[in-house]
């Protein structure tokens, strides 16, 4: 575990194959989680919500959000805000790299590793 004032490289981070078309890197801090996800086109992260607020960045490719029933199309460079709670679900228009932040940290996901 980085004791927190070592930097980090996602190259060096663990890959977790999600499905054949997801793969998930996390970083947990004390109260949030930074993860990086790589997405080919036509992964879909199917509708769900959680109590962690989320902002999602967009750094390659293009993914469609549902969130709260309304859809965004992001870009490379563009950013989305999701409220805690809200029902959303996301899909690759393309082959995709989003990293996305979550506060309070995801401890679903610590459980799962």
């Amino acid at each position: 575990m980085n004791p927190g004032n070592l930097p980090y490289r996602w190259d060096g981070i663990k890959r977790d194959q999600i499905n054949p078309l997801l793969v998930r890197q996390a970083i947990h801090g004390e109260v949030m989680t930074v993860a990086r996800l790589e997405m080919s086109n036509g992964c879909v992260v199917p509708e769900h919500s959680h109590h962690n607020e989320q902002i999602s960045m967009v750094e390659k490719g293009r993914v469609k959000f549902t969130v709260d029933g309304r859809e965004v199309i992001l870009a490379a460079g563009e950013v989305l805000h999701i409220l805690p709670n809200l029902v959303h679900s996301a899909e690759a228009l393309e082959d995709a790299v989003a990293v996305e932040l979550f506060s309070p940290r995801r401890e679903d996901w610590i459980r799962e590793a």
